[in-house]
């Protein structure tokens, strides 16, 4: 069964079709047509369908999209202001904290969501931040490096 649901996506207003049981994070890439919310695990675990819903990360992948209706929802594809970079964008960039990118952008909204929160995050800070994303080919040091580089740069 299907029902009409409205939802605000990086700032736009899409109203969609949605069967029941649509995850969010199938929603967004199927019918929004994005690629930043990435089909990883299917569980929770990896955190690369990281998306913000209502300012608060979640893991897309785990929300039954009909749950969220009404809702403004934040995803990488929408961190940019047109033809520039958002700062934890280019600080990725900047730092080499790109290999594959398979995990990149649910890693930048876990970034956005720890920068919101805490604006100046040392290194256990960062980590503890990023728990719930896994990077099979980084390491992880180049994205601590990259979100230490946005901390400064948001900062001024």
């Amino acid at each position: 069964m299907k029902q009409i649901m409205t939802l605000d996506v990086n700032g736009e207003t899409h109203e969609l079709i949605v069967e029941k049981d649509a995850t969010l994070r199938d929603v967004l890439r199927d019918q929004v047509g994005l690629i930043g919310p990435k089909r990883g695990c299917d569980s929770g675990g990896c955190g690369c369908c990281t998306v913000h819903i209502d300012g608060k990360a979640v893991y897309s992948c785990l929300c039954y999209a009909l749950s969220y209706d009404g809702a403004k929802i934040l995803t990488a594809d929408g961190l940019s202001s047109g033809a520039s970079l958002h700062p934890i964008q280019q600080a990725f960039i900047d730092a080499g904290a790109v290999q594959c990118g398979y995990c990149t952008c649910g890693m930048m909204m876990s970034a956005k969501q720890l920068l919101d929160e805490c604006p100046h995050p040392d290194e256990e800070q960062i980590r503890h931040g990023l728990s719930g994303n896994l990077c099979r080919c980084t390491g992880y040091t180049k994205i601590v490096e990259a979100i230490k580089l946005a901390s400064e740069r948001l900062a001024g």
